[in-house]
């Protein structure tokens, strides 16, 4: 019995993912069901492709002779759907993989510019706290805070931004003007939580004082925001947030923490015509608002 493209499918983003949930996040199939797809296929074939472990499934051997031939199948079929598509009108599905803040609160409010020039395309924009792997083909693009050392990838640049501390106009009011980091360390401070960082990059409290520990904390960028908002405390966030938001300043306008966004995808994906557009658009879009994203 010849194996089925939905079943390779399946093998391919569990490969890829090493757990059954996380190929089915990705995939937006139930893991019930890719797990009887991968033992239907490892019937058709006569071969066990997966040791389950503790941490999830590893390929064996013939899992990964398999992935090789699955891989260059996908590959010929992602050409197929560019050529039919561009012939006509550039359709299919688009994965970007973004930080929280950048993805919900930036792209999120230019992406109608993106949607209008390509209709048919669908979009799935993952913006959360963690990232999708372009290496291990989970998402088209991934929009990273520091470019990757290694992996079958292609990665630049794709800007620069800023972040500096903010409060509410209320809580400086009722708590007092911060003229120094001495009197910092004394306010309520709103930050990450420090065994719960996704990413070394995130640390910023520690570049304007070694001393600053928050005491408000929260895994989510924009639940750090709210909470600066509401007059909980002071905290850093990217200045396309802080900056846009009228019931913040900032705090000691002298610190100024730079970060950078990598822009990443599969070496074998890169020309794909719905990732060379999409490139395209946010490349323009972020050239089009450095100040913002610096805060100039």
């Amino acid at each position: 019995m010849q194996p089925r493209w939905n079943d390779l499918q399946d093998f391919l983003a569990v490969a890829r993912t090493g757990q059954l949930s996380r190929a089915a996040a990705s995939t937006g199939v139930d893991a019930t069901t890719i797990g009887r797809r991968l033992r239907r296929l490892e019937a058709s074939l006569g071969q066990t492709l997966f040791e389950k472990t503790r941490e999830g499934q590893v390929l064996t051997e013939a899992g990964e002779r398999l992935f090789a031939h699955a891989e260059a199948m996908q590959r010929a079929a992602d050409q197929i759907d560019e050529r039919a598509s561009t012939a006509k009108e550039l359709a299919g599905l688009l994965r970007v993989s973004v930080s929280e803040g950048f993805g919900a609160w930036f792209i999120a409010q230019h992406l109608s510019t993106f949607i209008e020039q390509f209709p048919a395309l669908t979009v799935d924009l993952v913006a959360s706290s963690g990232f999708l792997s372009p290496s291990k083909r989970e998402t088209d693009i991934a929009i990273l805070l520091a470019r990757p050392r290694a992996g079958p990838v292609v990665s630049a640049k794709l800007a620069d931004y800023g972040l500096r501390a903010y409060a509410s106009h209320d809580y400086v009011a009722r708590s007092g003007q911060v003229m120094d980091t001495e009197t910092l360390r004394q306010r309520t401070l709103v930050g990450y939580i420090p065994d719960l960082l996704y990413a070394p990059e995130l640390r910023y409290l520690g570049e304007i004082d070694n001393a600053l520990v928050p005491t408000v904390r929260s895994s989510s960028i924009l639940a750090q925001h709210r909470l600066i908002a509401s007059d909980v405390g002071i905290g850093v966030l990217p200045c396309f947030i802080g900056d846009a938001d009228p019931r913040l300043i900032r705090i000691l306008p002298e610190v100024h923490i730079k970060r950078s966004f990598w822009m990443v995808t599969h070496q074998d994906m890169r020309q794909l015509q719905r990732v060379r557009v999409f490139n395209s658009w946010l490349t323009a879009l972020v050239s089009g608002n450095r100040n913002q994203l610096l805060g100039n």
